[in-house]
C-alpha cells in the first residue's frame, strides 16, 4: 500500500522558532512538492529501511541544501530498483543521515524519539534541578569543572543548599572529565550526587560537601527566568530613570501572552530603557520572537521584520500557491491569540548575550537593527542564521505516525535574513562591547551588582563615558559549551501550508 509522507512543522527562532504568526505543532501532509517523478515506495516488513526512506524523502523535499547534496538530487529516485538499492544498502539511520547532511550544515539532527523532540520544543525537559555549565579545570587537561548558572523555579533543587556560581568536580563518585561527563550527567539516573568544590586563591579544592538532586523527567520550564524594574540615578541634573529587565531563556510559543502581561506593567510604569537578557537562550519560535519584537516597538506595524529563504523548489511552491507574503515575517499589533499587543515604541534597546546564545535570539537582534538602536552587550553569539521544522513519517491522511519506528527529523530548511537582506552571520554577532561572565566573579542574577547587568547599567547611566568595543573581561578558564543542538532550535510554521499537497 501506498504510504503517504506527512510532516509537522513546529515554531520556535527560532525563534525560532520566527508577519505570519507562527505555530507550534502543525503537522502536514508531505509530497514530491515539485518534481513529477513517482518515487518508489520501500515496502518491507523490516522498519529500519522504511526509516531510511522516510529520511531520504524528508530530506530531499525540504532540506535547505537538497540542490548542493548529490545523493539527495531528484535524480536518485528516477529508478525504482535503483533507489531501492540506494535505500537498501544504507539500513542504519543515523549513518544514512549523516551520509546526507551538507559539509555546512552544523544544526540538523536526526531523533530517535520524536517524544523527547516535542516535549524540548515546548520547554519540557529532564532536568536535575539545576542549569550547569562545564569548564576545562587547567589547560590540555581531561578534568572538568561544573558550574551552576541557576536553579529552576519550583524544582526539586529549588531551596537545596546549592546556588548560582556554586561548583561540582565530580558525580556519583566518579571525577568529572571531558570522557564520561555526558553519561554522568545526561542520563537516565534517577538521581545524582554532585561532589561539591571551591576555587580559593586560583585552586580548585574539595569542600567535603555532596548534594543530592532527583532527575525530574516531564519538567515544565518557565522561560521567564526574572523580571523586574530598577530605578537608577543619573547626574544631578538629569531626573532617575526605570529600566525593565526580563531574562528570557528560550522562545516559546505560548508564553507570549505572559510576556505581553510583563510588557503591560512596563508600559504602565513609563520605563525609559528596556533590558533583554538572552545570554542562556538558544532559540525557540518565530513567531513568538516576532510578537516580542513587535512589543519591543509598536512603530513598524506591518513593516518586514524577517525574510526567509528556502530551498528552490519549496519557496517555488510556497510563493506559486500561496504569494510572496508567505515567506516574510512582519511585525504585528495582535498576538496569535488575538490579544492586542503592549507595545512600548521603543528607539533602543540593550541585549545581553553570550556564546549560547543562538537561533531566534539572535534574530531578535537581527531584525531589530535596522530599525532601531540595538546596544549588543555581552558575548558573541552562537551564529545560527538558519531554522528547522520537524519532520514525522505518517502512515495514512489521517496522521498516524508510523508504528515501525519512533524516528523523526529536524532537518535545516531555510536561511533567515532581516529587512535589509542581512543573513550572513554564521561567526555569530559581534557586540557592542565584548563582556564575559567570569566564574570567580559571578554574581547573583537580577542584581544590579551582576557583572553584565552592572555593565549595561552603567552605561544606560553614562553613555558618554562607554565607547564602542569596551574591553573584554577575561574568564581564565576555557568553556566547554554543551548546549544540545535540539536547544540552539529556530523552528518554521508553515506547516498548514502543505496540508493539501498530497501525492
Amino acid at each position: 500500500m501506498k504510504r503517504n509522507f506527512l510532516l509537522g512543522l513546529v515554531v520556535f527562532y527560532v525563534m525560532i522558532l520566527f508577519g505570519c504568526s507562527i505555530d507550534d505543532n502543525l503537522e502536514v501532509t508531505d509530497t514530491s512538492t515539485s518534481t513529477s517523478t513517482e518515487l518508489p515506495l520501500i515496502d518491507l516488513e523490516n522498519g529500519t529501511l522504511e526509516i531510511s526512506d522516510f529520511i531520504w524523502k524528508g530530506l530531499n523535499e525540504y532540506y535547505y541544501w537538497q540542490e548542493e547534496v548529490e545523493l539527495l538530487s531528484d535524480d536518485v529516485a528516477q529508478f525504482g530498483d535503483a533507489y531501492s538499492n540506494f535505500i537498501s544498502s544504507n539500513s542504519n539511520p543515523e549513518d544514512f543521515f549523516s551520509l546526507l547532511k551538507h559539509p555546512d550544515d552544523q544544526f540538523s539532527f536526526l531523533q530517535q524519539d520524536f517524544r523527547e523532540l516535542e516535549n524540548t520544543l515546548q520547554g519540557v525537559f529532564s532536568i536535575i534541578g539545576i542549569e550547569f555549565g562545564l569548564l576545562r579545570a587547567c589547560v590540555n587537561c581531561n578534568d572538568l569543572i561544573g558550574f551552576v548558572k541557576y536553579v529552576h523555579k519550583g524544582s526539586n533543587a529549588d531551596g537545596k543548599n546549592i546556588k548560582r556560581g556554586d561548583i561540582f568536580i565530580g558525580v556519583n563518585g566518579s571525577r568529572l572529565k571531558t570522557t564520561n561527563y555526558q553519561s554522568l550527567l545526561f542520563g537516565e539516573q534517577e538521581s545524582i550526587l554532585l561532589e561539591m568544590a571551591k576555587i580559593e586563591n586560583g585552586a580548585i579544592l574539595r569542600t567535603n560537601t555532596n548534594i543530592e538532586l532527583k532527575r525530574e523527567f516531564d519538567f515544565k520550564i518557565n522561560p521567564i527566568q526574572l523580571v523586574s524594574i530598577i530605578n537608577i540615578e543619573n547626574q544631578q541634573t538629569e531626573p532617575s530613570k526605570k529600566i525593565g529587565y526580563i531574562m528570557y531563556n528560550q522562545f516559546v510559543a505560548d508564553k507570549s501572552e505572559e510576556i505581553n502581561n510583563v510588557f503591560k506593567e512596563y508600559k504602565d510604569q513609563a520605563i525609559d530603557d528596556l533590558i533583554l537578557d538572552l545570554r542562556y537562550n538558544g532559540g525557540g519560535s518565530i513567531r513568538n520572537c516576532v510578537e516580542l519584537a513587535s512589543m519591543i516597538t509598536g512603530q513598524f506595524k506591518n513593516e518586514i521584520f524577517a525574510k526567509e529563504q528556502w530551498n528552490k523548489k519549496t519557496e517555488t511552491y510556497l510563493i506559486e500557491n500561496f504569494g510572496k507574503e508567505t515567506i516574510i515575517n512582519r511585525f504585528v499589533s495582535f498576538l496569535q491569540t488575538g490579544e492586542q499587543i503592549n507595545s512600548l515604541n521603543l528607539n533602543r534597546i540593550f541585549i545581553i548575550t553570550s556564546s549560547e546564545t543562538a537561533s531566534a535570539s539572535e534574530l531578535i537582534i537581527n531584525g531589530l537593527r535596522p530599525y532601531i538602536d540595538v546596544i549588543h552587550i555581552g558575548g558573541q553569539t552562537t551564529g545560527k542564521n538558519v531554522a528547522s521544522i520537524t519532520v514525522y513519517d505518517y502512515v495514512d491522511e489521517e496522521q498516524t505516525k508510523n508504528p515501525n519506528h519512533t524516528y523523526a527529523i529536524q532537518p535545516i530548511v531555510l536561511k533567515i535574513a532581516n529587512s535589509e537582506g542581512y543573513a550572513d552571520y554564521v561567526d555569530g554577532l559581534i557586540p557592542d562591547y565584548y563582556v564575559e561572565e567570569n566564574l570567580q566573579n559571578f554574581g547573583s542574577l537580577g542584581s544590579k551588582d551582576e557583572p553584565l547587568l552592572s555593565f549595561t547599567l552603567n552605561i544606560i547611566q553614562d553613555s558618554q563615558s562607554f565607547p564602542s568595543k569596551k574591553g573584554k573581561i577575561f574568564n581564565k578558564f576555557k568553556l566547554i559549551n554543551l548546549l544540545p543542538v535540539s536547544k540552539k532550535e529556530m523552528f518554521s510554521d508553515k506547516g498548514e501550508l502543505f496540508k493539501n499537497n498530497t501525492n
